[in-house]
């Protein structure tokens, strides 16, 4: 009484606080280099620490932490140090981390998002829905001015937002969902039933994830791709691309295009340079964790026009109007980081990132991706 002139100035950052968690980070942050782990130039939640031949690696989010090495003895002195630093529980052996499940034996590790996509139908009331093959019907056009009722731009939000969550496993809905997501604003009967079949897709195909296996290979390969002017409202195009190590899928995306293009060479040469951009990412993640890679990242691509203009800048007349910034492929091709090859579009895996494709042709290429059925490996991998 008498002081309601001033405030308090707190010393800590309290639990629920906009600072908090930034406050906390800056924390652990220097708990971490202090005990000589390397933070990643790349990568800021990523730490390594190496002890000769062997190295721990930990992955951090917010007071969330998951690690792994190659030597035991040095993941039971951290684990120690840090109960002893801080309130900590041990769960032991990873099986759900941030609504992904994992499943692991000794050299496969299963992840997946089934609980979610459970408890996405029935927050939608689609649990006792059809399921359907595919999450998007072929030759399927989606406008912002279809001339339809519009629904509840909220409910909407929810669904696809809860969508874009799901493809963290799900590569395979990447592309449906990055359509439904254009419509954000505005959305329309024909957008919640394109945004409802995906679910109806999800209903059929839950228990899948993405199996890993123990390999020899690490060799990163990329695939590029592109639906040249797609887009029936703005005519621009989408890109796609996706990164395996050894033979596995471990990075994807499917954007639309800032800019129009003028072909579809141009629209290839843009998705490249945006896989190059990503292919240079991941170069350096493995090499902050002891996978440093000798050789070129082979980007395939299936127009010879475009890799042709990551290769020769003599082909001015056709680039001189392109962004700058889509040129960064050719620095990239000259030093040797990238090497783009050709491959049939039969082959082209990116594909499924770009357009809707045919049952058969999507589901080849969704095994190509290692999207499998966990209900078939129940025999071989254990929860």
């Amino acid at each position: 009484q008498g002081e309601e002139d001033k405030v308090y100035r707190l010393k800590k950052a309290l639990y629920g606080l906009k600072q908090a968690p930034r406050a906390w980070n800056n924390k652990i942050d220097k708990y971490l280099v202090e005990h000589r782990f390397l933070k990643s130039p790349s990568e800021p939640s990523l730490y390594v620490k190496m002890q000769g031949n062997h190295f721990l690696i930990l992955c951090l989010y917010v007071d969330d932490l998951i690690y792994t090495g190659n030597n035991s003895q040095m993941m039971e002195e951290f684990k120690k140090a840090m109960m002893q630093e801080y309130e900590m529980t041990d769960l032991g052996l990873m099986r759900y981390f941030l609504g992904m499940q994992v499943k692991q034996r000794p050299g496969q590790i299963f992840i997946s998002q089934e609980k979610y996509a459970d408890d996405l139908l029935k927050k939608f009331n689609m649990q006792d829905c059809k399921p359907l093959a595919t999450p998007m019907a072929m030759n399927e056009k989606l406008s912002k001015d279809d001339g339809q009722n519009k629904v509840d731009a909220t409910v909407y939000r929810s669904l696809v937002g809860s969508l874009i969550y799901l493809t963290n496993s799900r590569p395979d809905i990447v592309h449906a969902v990055s359509i439904v997501s254009r419509f954000m604003s505005n959305p329309s009967k024909a957008h919640f039933a394109a945004a409802k079949r995906i679910l109806r897709y999800v209903k059929g195909t839950k228990d899948f994830g993405i199996l890993y296996e123990a390999d020899r290979d690490f060799n990163l390969t990329g695939y590029t791709d592109s639906d040249w002017a797609g887009s029936t409202d703005d005519r621009k195009s989408t890109s796609g691309y996706v990164f395996l190590l050894g033979n596995k899928a471990i990075s994807w995306a499917s954007k639309k295009q800032t800019t129009v293009a003028l072909s579809s060479a141009e629209a290839e040469y843009m998705a490249a340079t945006s896989a190059a951009c990503e292919a240079t990412w991941l170069r350096k993640i493995l090499q902050d964790v002891q996978q440093d890679s000798k050789t070129p990242t082979v980007i395939h691509c299936d127009n010879m026009s475009a890799i042709a203009m990551t290769k020769n800048p003599v082909f001015h007349s056709r680039t001189k109007h392109i962004e700058i910034r889509y040129h960064f492929i050719r620095e990239l091709v000259e030093r040797g980081e990238i090497k783009m090859e050709f491959c049939k579009t039969e082959e082209q895996l990116a594909d499924i990132f770009t357009k809707p494709i045919a049952t058969e042709k999507f589901i080849k290429f969704r095994d190509m991706l290692g999207v499998q059925d966990f209900s078939r490996l129940r025999g071989s991998v254990e929860d």
